[in-house]
C-alpha cells in the first residue's frame, strides 16, 4: 500500500486524484504544510508516501515512473516527490524545514502551493540522491495559470501515453536479433501478461522450464527431438526478453526477480548445452568436452566484460584515448553499430544461432560453430578493452581494486602468502599482475593437457600457480590492466578441470567436470551480480569454504595425482555437489533476504 498527499488548492476538472489512485495510492489532502506533515507522521514507516501538487498536469505514466520504481528510495518529477522506507527520515526533515518556513511567513496554506517542488530541491541541497527519470515525450508539468493549464493539457493529449510506455518497456539497448525479430512483438506478449496479473518472475520461471524441456527435448538424440529442441529454446529467448519487458511495463523490480534473472540465464545454457550432450553420446558422439569448452569460454568472456566494467566505474577517462574515439566515429555511421553488437555475440544472436544449428545440424556442428563464434567475440572485446585501458588518466580507485579483487575470487593460500609476498610485489613493474596470472595460469593448464592424467608434474604446476596467483594479488589491483587478472583466474581453474577430465578418459569424468565447472561458475555470477549491486562480495566463510580459485585447481591436480581415473571421476562428482549445495544455499539466503538489492540489470553483455 502507498499514499499520496496532496498539497494546494483543488483544481476544478484535475484528474491528479483518479490518475493516483489507479497507482494504487491511497489519497489524502493537506491544505496547508503543517497539516502535510502531520499526514506524513501518520503513514506507517514501511509504506511508501508521496507529496503532490494539486496543480500537477501529466500523463499517467510519467506519475508511475516518478513514483513506483522500487529501485530508488527518493525519486522526483516536477510536482511530486516519493520516498520509500529507506528515505522517509530524509524527507521527514525536508518537510519539518518547509513547515518552519511556513510557520515563520505566517501562513502554511500558501506554501503549500510547490511543496513538493521545494521538498524535492531540499532534498538535492541535503546530497539524498533524489532520482529523477528520463520521462522523453511525456509531460509532467505543474501549470502556473489557466492558459498555461489549458497548453499542458493539449501536449498531454497530443501524445498516447500507453505507446511511450510499450516502447519503453524495450531495453534501450539490445543486440540486432532481439530488437528486430524479437522484441517488436514480445512486448506485446508482456503487455498481454500485465493485463492478466501475472508477474515477471513467473515469467522468467516459465522461460526456465521452456528451455530445461528444450534441453529434453535435445537429450532424445533424435531428428524430431533436436527439432523440437530449437523451437522450445528461441520460445523460451521470447519469454526471457518478456520478463523484462514486463518488469519495465510495471516497474515490478524485486530483488527476487533480480537472482531470477541473472541466474536463470545461466541455468538455462548449462542445461541445454548438457542436453546437446547427452543427445549426442546417444548417437554414439562424445562431445561432452565442447559443452565444456562451451560454458569455459562464455563465462571467462563474461568476466571480462564484468571486470572491465568494474574497473571503470568511477573512472572519467574510460572513454578517452584514440580507440575510444575510433569507436565513436564508428558508432556515427547507422550500420556499424549493429556491425559491432553482432561481433560480441550476445544471447539473441547466440541462440538464434544455436537453435537453428540444433535443429538441422548435429551437436557437434552446434558446438564448433558456438566455440568459434564466442573465440571471435571474446578475442574483439578483450582487445578493444586492452587497448582502451591505457588512456586511463589515473590509476584505479579504491572501491574499484576492492571490486576486482572480490572478482578473484582469491582463497586461504592466496591470503596467506599475501602478506610475504607483499613486498616483491610491490616492487614488480605496472603490468606484473596480469602478466604473473597469465603465466601461471596458462603453465598450470598446458602441463595438464600435455603430461597425461595423474602426472606428479601437473601438482608442481599447480603448487606454482598457488604461488603466482598470490603474487599477482599480493598488492592492490589498481593498475590500468589489472582487470585482467579475475578472467585469467577463471580461464586457469577451469581449463585445468577439463584437461584433466579429458585425459582420465573414462566415461563420466567430463559430464563431472562440467558440473564442478557449472556450480562454480555460479558462484562467480553469483558475486559480479552481488557487487553490481553494491552488497558486497560474498562472505568470507562462502570463499574459504569453496577453497578460492587456487585451493580448487591444486585440489583436482592432488585428486588426479593419487587416485584412478574412475575414482578421480567419483571425487569430481562429489565435488560438484558439494559446491553446488553450498553456493545455492547460500545465494537464495542472501537474494531473498531483505538486504539483497532491489536489481534490475540492463548491462548484461552477452
Amino acid at each position: 500500500m502507498s499514499t499520496a498527499i496532496l498539497t494546494g488548492q483543488p483544481v476544478p476538472g484535475s484528474s491528479i486524484e483518479g490518475d493516483l489512485r489507479s497507482l494504487g495510492f491511497e489519497v489524502r489532502a493537506a491544505s496547508g504544510t503543517a497539516e502535510a506533515e502531520t499526514l506524513l507522521a501518520e503513514v506507517p514507516p514501511q509504506q511508501r508516501v508521496a507529496v503532490v501538487d494539486t496543480r500537477f498536469v501529466g500523463h499517467v505514466h510519467a506519475l508511475r515512473l516518478g513514483l513506483t520504481d522500487p529501485r530508488f528510495p527518493i525519486s522526483a518529477i516536477p510536482g511530486a516527490v516519493t520516498a520509500q522506507q529507506t528515505g522517509r527520515r530524509a524527507l521527514i526533515r525536508a518537510m519539518a524545514r518547509e513547515n518552519s518556513a511556513a510557520g515563520t511567513h505566517g501562513s502554511g496554506t500558501t506554501l503549500a502551493t510547490g511543496l513538493a517542488d521545494r521538498i524535492a530541491t531540499a532534498l538535492d541541497g541535503d546530497g539524498a540522491g533524489v532520482h529523477r527519470p528520463e520521462l522523453g515525450s511525456l509531460v509532467a508539468e505543474v501549470p502556473a495559470d489557466p492558459q498555461a493549464r489549458n497548453e499542458a493539457r493539449q501536449a498531454v493529449a497530443a501524445v498516447d501515453d500507453e505507446a511511450l510506455r510499450l516502447k519503453s518497456a524495450v531495453k534501450a539497448r539490445d543486440g540486432f536479433f532481439t530488437t528486430h525479430f524479437i522484441s517488436p512483438y514480445s512486448r506485446y506478449l508482456a503487455r498481454w501478461c500485465a493485463r492478466r496479473g501475472l508477474t515477471p518472475n513467473q515469467v522468467t520461471t516459465a522461460s526456465l522450464i521452456t528451455a530445461l524441456l528444450a534441453a529434453a527435448c535435445a537429450a532424445t538424440g533424435t531428428r524430431p527431438g533436436f527439432v523440437a529442441a530449437g523451437v522450445l529454446l528461441m520460445a523460451s529467448f521470447v519469454l526471457d526478453c518478456a520478463d523484462g519487458q514486463l518488469a519495465r511495463y510495471t516497474l515490478r523490480y524485486s530483488t527476487l526477480g533480480a537472482w531470477l534473472d541473472a541466474t536463470f540465464d545461466r541455468a538455462k545454457e548449462y542445461a541445454y548445452y548438457a542436453g546437446l550432450a547427452l543427445g549426442a553420446a546417444r548417437g554414439g558422439d562424445d562431445v561432452w568436452a565442447l559443452a565444456l569448452g562451451a560454458i569455459i569460454l562464455q563465462t571467462c568472456r563474461h568476466v571480462v566484460d564484468f571486470s572491465f566494467s568494474e574497473a571503470n566505474r568511477d573512472s572519467t577517462t574510460a572513454g578517452s584515448g584514440p580507440t575510444a574515439a575510433l569507436s565513436g566515429r564508428l558508432d556515427s555511421v547507422g550500420w556499424t553499430v549493429w556491425a559491432r553488437r553482432m561481433i560480441v555475440l550476445p544471447i539473441g544472436e547466440r541462440w538464434a544461432m544455436i537453435a537453428v544449428l540444433t535443429a538441422l545440424t548435429t551437436p557437434r556442428i552446434t558446438f564448433y560453430a558456438l566455440l568459434a563464434g564466442c573465440a571471435v567475440a571474446a578475442a574483439y572485446t578483450t582487445a578493444g578493452r586492452v587497448l582502451r585501458s591505457p588512456a586511463r588518466a589515473a590509476r584505479l580507485t579504491g572501491r574499484e581494486a576492492r571490486a576486482l579483487a572480490d572478482l578473484a575470487d582469491s582463497g586461504p593460500l592466496s591470503q596467506a602468502l599475501g602478506g610475504p609476498l607483499g613486498n616483491p610485489a610491490r616492487r614488480l613493474p605496472g603490468l606484473a599482475a596480469p602478466a604473473v596470472a597469465l603465466s601461471g595460469g596458462a603453465a598450470v593448464v598446458a602441463t595438464a593437457a600435455l603430461t597425461g592424467f595423474g602426472s606428479a608434474w601437473t601438482v608442481l604446476a599447480a603448487c606454482a600457480y598457488v604461488l603466482t596467483s598470490a603474487l599477482a594479488v599480493a598488492r592492490p589491483l589498481t593498475g590500468a590492466l589489472d582487470w585482467l587478472v579475475p578472467p585469467f583466474f577463471r580461464a586457469a581453474e577451469y581449463g585445468t578441470v577439463l584437461a584433466l577430465a579429458a585425459e582420465a578418459d573414462v566415461n563420466g569424468a567430463l559430464p563431472a567436470a562440467y558440473g564442478l565447472v557449472a556450480a562454480v561458475a555460479y558462484h562467480h555470477y553469483d558475486t559480479v551480480y552481488r557487487i553490481r549491486g553494491n552488497a558486497g562480495a560474498p562472505p568470507r566463510w562462502l570463499v574459504r569454504a569453496t577453497g578460492g580459485h587456487e585451493v580448487r585447481t591444486l585440489l583436482v591436480a592432488v585428486l588426479a595425482a593419487v587416485l584412478t581415473a574412475s575414482r578421480f571421476t567419483a571425487a569430481l562428482t562429489v565435488l560438484a555437489v558439494a559446491a553446488a549445495l553450498v553456493v545455492l544455499v547460500e545465494s537464495i539466503r542472501f537474494w531473498a533476504s531483505e538486504g539483497a538489492p532491489a536489481v534490475h540489470d540492463e548491462g548484461e553483455p552477452a
